[in-house]
């Protein structure tokens, strides 16, 4: 269960959710459900009682040298859990950053 969740997702959409009790988290690619479950109720004392998640392939990317050479790649791939904690409870994310 170590290493399952990697950071919160603190945007305009996710602190949206928030009101409605929906939270976002980078989660590691290789977590299933029943991990994050266990590790959001375990790290903020809170009761789950839903758990989605999503696969966010990466993009690619291209910039210009100085050289003038165009340079190209992808950002990495990453996994995204929006998980929903029980009807009154709260997730303090700003706590932690």
């Amino acid at each position: 269960m170590e290493n399952v969740l990697k950071r919160p997702i603190i945007t305009e959409k996710m602190t949206a959710l928030n009101k409605k009790g929906q939270y976002g988290f980078e989660v590691s690619m290789n977590a299933n459900k029943i991990e994050i479950k266990k590790a959001v109720e375990k790290l903020y004392g809170v009761t789950v009682t839903d758990v989605n998640t999503m696969r966010c392939i990466g993009h690619k990317k291209s910039k210009s040298t100085k050289r003038g050479t165009i340079t190209s790649g992808r950002t990495s791939t990453w996994k995204k859990a929006l998980v929903t904690v029980a009807e009154g409870e709260v997730i303090d994310i700003y706590a932690e950053v």
